[in-house]
């Protein structure tokens, strides 16, 4: 029997949740392309139907995970702008759900460590993704203190998937709480809490 095109696109997004979640609670090693298959309902000779190996794979369940996140993460916040804006995006991020939740949770403290010794293909993916997110929170967070836009945005970025990792890292422990109500604080007050410094640019704004 013959597919059409939508039963191939469906069977190829059936496979890519599948390894979104194994990939989520187990890393790249925990996700064989038999497993990937098996908890997608499919038979492993179908796999190469529609990735060219697992590396193939890796990349675009990275890529696909940041284009179904980002109305998770944006969604209704497009009227915002400054720390009202970033307030937000990291209470959105930085929260137990995400820390907590391998089934829907952000897959990127799982697969970090695979990434840095990933293919071209992967470092791409991740590179794609963080640049979206970079140039959606460089349009609405200004640059502070000499640093630009973009370079808020990046080190933004990189504390609160740091954040998220060393979080999961220290689960149940209670440095773990502490590790994600010290990363929200240090964002949303600019670095230097209650500071004279910090008041006197929240009035100027």
């Amino acid at each position: 029997m013959r597919y059409g095109p939508e039963h191939k696109q469906a069977t190829r997004e059936r496979i890519l949740a599948a390894a979104e979640t194994l990939f989520r609670k187990e890393g790249l090693a925990g996700a064989s392309v038999e497993r990937v298959m098996r908890a997608a309902g499919l038979t492993v000779g179908g796999f190469y139907a529609h990735f060219g190996s697992k590396d193939v794979l890796f990349a675009e369940s990275v890529r696909a995970f940041f284009q179904r996140q980002h109305g998770r993460w944006l969604g209704g916040l497009e009227e915002l702008r400054g720390g009202e804006w970033l307030s937000h995006f990291v209470r959105r991020y930085l929260n137990h759900h995400i820390r907590d939740n391998l089934e829907t949770g952000c897959i990127l403290p799982s697969v970090l460590s695979d990434l840095t010794r990933g293919t071209p293909e992967a470092r791409a993916a991740i590179s794609e993704g963080l640049e979206g997110l970079v140039a959606e929170m460089g349009a609405r967070v200004p640059g502070e203190g000499g640093v630009t836009a973009r370079k808020r945005a990046l080190a933004t970025l990189a504390l609160l998937f740091g954040a998220m990792t060393l979080a999961r890292a220290t689960r149940p422990l209670p440095l773990s709480d502490e590790i994600l109500e010290a990363a929200r604080e240090f964002l949303l007050t600019g670095g230097d809490g209650g500071s004279p410094a910090a008041a006197a640019r929240k009035k100027a704004r």
